[in-house]
């Protein structure tokens, strides 16, 4: 299951909305969504988490490129949002429509019993992400760690975090209550 929200930066602080991602079939949609979420073209911050397996966050500051930072590689890459920013930091962000089609997005797919673990170099196939020749996926931290150091969240905080990840960078930008109003 996914928990999945926006935090758009206004001048009086920051205004959450839960994010619905049953729209969201790529890394553009997610973006779009952010954009129109924000206030005067000011930053908004998307964050998703699957069940406490891994987080990730997506900055977005008006029309400027979006930063991604994913908190564990691996196992963001065994589910369908977490592919998406995966691929994306690794490069290969080219959306399959085949691929695409087969993604069960409801946070329950297939084989996610499966124990996560790290991807040795030469250990990928063609089924496992990052396969085919493609940059293995690492275990770990993955993206720009330091997203959120000018809004409170230092990039050694953002890389030590897990459990209430969430919570604890909603408390950082000064947001948890906004937060907690969606999460309910």
């Amino acid at each position: 299951m996914y928990f999945a929200a926006l935090l758009a930066r206004t001048e009086d602080g920051w205004e959450a909305s839960d994010m619905e991602l049953d729209n969201v079939e790529s890394l553009s949609d997610l973006i779009d969504l952010a954009r129109s979420a924000a206030v005067d073209d000011d930053t908004v911050v998307a964050l998703i988490e699957q069940e406490d397996a891994w987080f990730g966050v997506v900055r977005v500051d008006g029309e400027e490129d979006p930063r991604y930072f994913v908190s564990n590689a691996a196992g963001a890459a065994r589910s369908s949002y977490g592919s998406m920013l995966t691929k994306e930091l690794l490069g290969n962000d080219e959306e399959d429509d085949d691929e695409l089609d087969e993604l069960d997005l409801d946070g329950t797919e297939d084989g996610e019993e499966e124990p996560v673990a790290p991807f040795a170099a030469g250990a990928a196939d063609a089924d496992e992400p990052g396969g085919s020749g493609a940059e293995p996926v690492p275990a770990g931290p993955l993206g720009d760690p330091a997203l959120l150091d000018d809004l409170g969240v230092t990039n050694k905080q953002l890389m030590n975090l897990n459990g209430e990840a969430l919570s604890e960078i909603a408390d950082s930008l000064g947001a948890t209550e906004v937060l907690e109003a969606v999460r309910l």
